[in-house]
């Protein structure tokens, strides 16, 4: 498929013992184990002045939860400070607080930070100006695996992609697992995090680029013209592509199944429609 131009342009064996062995030896007890150390995650902050500390020294935070009811002292400047700068704020019950702190002492709140800082959805295309290139952009709507994100920007990395767009909500953000899933790759990937993705995508059209919806029942991928401006739609792991953010796109790519399962993991769709667009973009 072909377009024409538009304009404005990731066990221990014991002793035996004795039959006439009326004592129990002490040396024959199974010591304790030593449990290891829990691994903490650096990114969960716990408590009311490390928490007002991250948002004061303007690191991104993914989100913030706090004790159901709190709503006292240092909570409130807290709260205020998240609500400013637009960070999704969550009630949960004392108990999983506990858990998610590790047993550290939370006073009610918890912050979880960015394993790296955001990029704008205008820095993502001023790199690619910067490098000569058509913008060559993934919108991703509504991963929710760390796993399935991280794979995406490592395979995002590896084909050129200049930026990876994700929603503010209903999405995993920066987490440790995420950057762990991309192998190295996050560290040189521009990640934007937006409120409305289908406003993104009129923005992205209006500048020139081709957005590219990778659901079912689309034209093959491999028949697909990818070249300029493009930002590749990959959908969440449950519901696919938004309906309104699929009305947004120019055109819906497939990757044609052969077996009895009717899809391919969003990492893997990822990593197949991409490498393609890369290689038509190179050739």
């Amino acid at each position: 498929m072909t377009k024409g131009p538009r304009s404005n342009n990731k066990g221990k064996d014991f002793p035996k013992k004795h039959n006439n062995d009326t004592r129990r030896d002490r040396s024959a007890q199974p010591r304790e184990r030593s449990l290891p150390p829990r691994e903490v995650d650096e990114n969960v902050i716990s408590g009311r002045n490390a928490v007002k500390e991250l948002l004061e020294s303007g690191r991104d935070v993914e989100k913030i939860f706090i004790s159901s009811g709190e709503r006292e002292g240092s909570i409130n400047l807290i709260l205020g400070i998240a609500s400013e700068r637009g960070i999704p704020i969550f009630e949960r019950d004392r108990a999983r607080l506990d858990e998610m702190s590790g047993g550290a002492k939370h006073q009610g709140v918890i912050a979880i930070a960015a394993e790296a800082n955001y990029s704008s959805v205008d820095e993502i295309l001023e790199y690619a100006n910067e490098r000569g290139e058509a913008p060559f952009i993934v919108l991703c709507d509504g991963i929710e695996d760390p796993h399935n994100l991280g794979a995406i920007i490592r395979t995002a990395e590896c084909s050129g992609v200049h930026g990876v767009i994700i929603p503010k909500r209903r999405a995993v953000g920066l987490t440790s697992t995420v950057a762990k899933s991309s192998a190295g790759a996050l560290s040189h990937m521009r990640i934007a995090k937006v409120t409305n993705l289908a406003a993104t995508l009129d923005e992205l059209k209006e500048r020139g680029l081709w957005a590219y919806a990778a659901d079912m029942d689309g034209t093959d991928y491999r028949a697909t013209d990818m070249r300029g401006g493009a930002v590749i739609v990959l959908g969440s792991e449950g519901f696919g592509i938004s309906r309104l953010v699929k009305e947004k796109c120019d055109f819906v790519v497939s990757v044609k199944m052969y077996g009895q399962v009717n899809s391919m993991n969003v990492s893997c769709a990822a990593a197949v429609i991409l490498t393609e667009a890369a290689h038509q973009r190179n050739n």
